[in-house]
């Protein structure tokens, strides 16, 4: 990572979203870059798309920094090739189908970030395009009970129950800033300073899990995640990254999220069980991928 001459590194990963990238680039600079007087890098890293967006960013986007791969290194990877280049204080991972709007105004999660040095990350509300909580950012740690609760539908028997509301951690106060375990990296600004202590995002994690992982790691060293409702973000989701209309990239897409639990169980927690855990525990991602 270079040294800090800017406030704030944003980062975008893109996969053959031009369409979405137009709208999030489009929104970011009229509704922040225009107005902050924070200086601000725009880093867009592509993974070998083939959709000439690299073109398209390059002809329409000068004032972004494109940094073309020739393949697609999945989103963990993509993402340190530009965590390695950022030169901010502070550095935003953010997903190609996310938009900006009035009540966009980062700075005041950069104020937080300044006032609170514990805190690693803090996270806006994102919402989907229908207006309700995009509930990815605002996570509990996925422990078996927490992954239990959520998959078999106990948690909606009492969201606001901290027994059952583990996984989304739905018995906290939404409209108050406060401390979570995880968020989305579809749209978090992290503290170069921790990332230094903690390191890049872990690359076995190919696509899903990765922020997870990541925020597991900064709790584990001593820093807290932050939910800061005052600040929302639009996330048009599932239209980045391997995301599309076609029937096989849904299915591929599909696959990498329940083989990445598969993952996060045998970095995390395989050491704690017994190994008929992990049996059992791989038995159910079998069945919900369809497999059996």
């Amino acid at each position: 990572m270079s040294a800090a001459v800017a406030d704030l590194s944003i980062i975008i990963v893109n996969y053959n979203g031009q369409f979405w990238l137009k709208t999030t680039l489009n929104s970011l600079k009229a509704e922040y870059l225009a107005k902050t007087k924070r200086k601000v890098d725009v880093i867009v890293v592509d993974n070998g798309s083939s959709d000439d967006s690299v073109q398209f960013l390059e002809k329409q986007y000068k004032w972004v920094k494109v940094i073309a791969l020739k393949e697609n290194l999945g989103f963990s990877a993509g993402n340190n090739v530009g965590l390695k280049q950022a030169k901010g204080r502070y550095v935003m991972l953010l997903n190609s189908d996310v938009e900006f709007t009035s009540d966009s105004n980062l700075d005041v999660l950069l104020d937080y970030l300044d006032a609170n040095k514990q805190v690693a990350v803090v996270t806006p509300k994102l919402v989907l395009s229908t207006g309700e909580l995009d509930w990815a950012c605002h996570r509990g740690e996925p422990t078996l009970w927490a992954a239990f609760t959520y998959f078999t539908g106990l948690s909606k028997l009492s969201p606001a129950s901290k027994w059952l509301g583990q996984y989304h951690q739905t018995y906290q106060d939404l409209t108050q800033v406060h401390e979570i375990e995880a968020c989305s990296g579809a749209a978090m600004i992290v503290r170069q300073t921790a990332i230094a202590k903690v390191g890049l995002l872990d690359e076995r994690f190919f696509f899903y899990a990765e922020d997870l992982d990541w925020c597991h790691r900064f709790r584990a060293q001593g820093f807290q995640i932050i939910f800061h409702p005052e600040v929302v973000l639009i996330h048009h989701k599932y239209k980045s990254g391997m995301s599309s209309n076609s029937d096989s990239v849904r299915r591929k897409t599909r696959d990498y999220f329940y083989d990445t639990m598969s993952q996060y169980y045998d970095k995390h927690y395989r050491q704690q069980y017994p190994e008929w855990v992990r049996w059992l525990v791989n038995a159910v991602i079998t069945i919900k991928k369809g497999g059996i």
